[in-house]
């Protein structure tokens, strides 16, 4: 498996932190490798000694926000197997996507942030791969086989339904709404009851939720390995 490159490298490390911050300031348009050099007091030779292109430093920085979302899922169901429910692992997931911008922007095509990748071939599979619709086909198999998800709908008009109940919460959770804001003193509550309402109550057998956390915390590894070769091999 390929190493990131800020782990063997300082200046790899503080070009992806320049270009970080160059992001969230300002946004894409605009943005030039020799200005990102220059904020990481490198020349600009050394940024293509690590990326090809400007397309591969950026993207592989938006990789590396859904590697750290994926970390922190791990974490957490390692911590704590009830994570995994579905009434914590929603709300926990919009926390997630909320927390780290890039997984954010590319979740609400945030024109303004992303520019032109917003939706490039890159990002959007991105998207696709590790995004709310993505984690929902592999977690409500388990989730129904676990008696922690109703089995009386179809599996793609749960996950439909799910989808759209994530894209909500995300929206609010990021403000990102042009209807008038409803506010709630604990959202996560109201989101946990929301995911229980539509997915039904969950009843779990002995041995059920560890049965869940150990699925999860497979496919998650799963996910990060192929996320982490696919970064590792533009950086090659």
């Amino acid at each position: 498996m390929a190493a990131l490159a800020e782990q063997d490298s300082g200046s790899a490390a503080r070009i992806l932190a320049a270009a970080r911050e160059l992001v969230l300031k300002r946004g894409i348009k605009g943005l030039t490798v020799a200005e990102i050099a220059e904020r990481a007091h490198v020349a600009k030779g050394t940024v293509y000694l690590h990326w090809s292109t400007r397309e591969d430093l950026l993207v592989g920085m938006f990789a590396r926000d859904f590697l750290a979302m994926l970390d922190a899922f791990t974490e957490a169901i390692a911590a704590d197997p009830d994570a995994a429910r579905p009434s914590r692992l929603l709300p926990l997931l919009v926390r997630h996507t909320v927390e780290h911008p890039f997984v954010r922007a590319l979740q609400i095509e945030d024109a303004d942030l992303l520019g032109a990748l917003t939706r490039h071939p890159r990002t959007t599979r991105l998207r696709e791969d590790l995004g709310p619709a993505a984690l929902m086909y592999i977690a409500l198999p388990v989730w129904r086989e676990h008696h922690l998800a109703r089995t009386d709908w179809t599996l793609d008009d749960q996950a439909y339904a799910l989808d759209a109940l994530l894209s909500g919460l995300l929206i609010a959770a990021t403000g990102e709404r042009v209807l008038p804001v409803v506010s709630v003193a604990d959202p996560a509550r109201v989101s946990a009851a929301a995911v229980t309402a539509l997915l039904g109550p969950e009843t779990p057998g002995h041995g059920d939720v560890q049965a869940t956390a150990e699925a999860a915390l497979t496919a998650i590894a799963a996910k990060r390995d192929v996320l982490l070769d696919s970064i590792g091999k533009r950086e090659d």
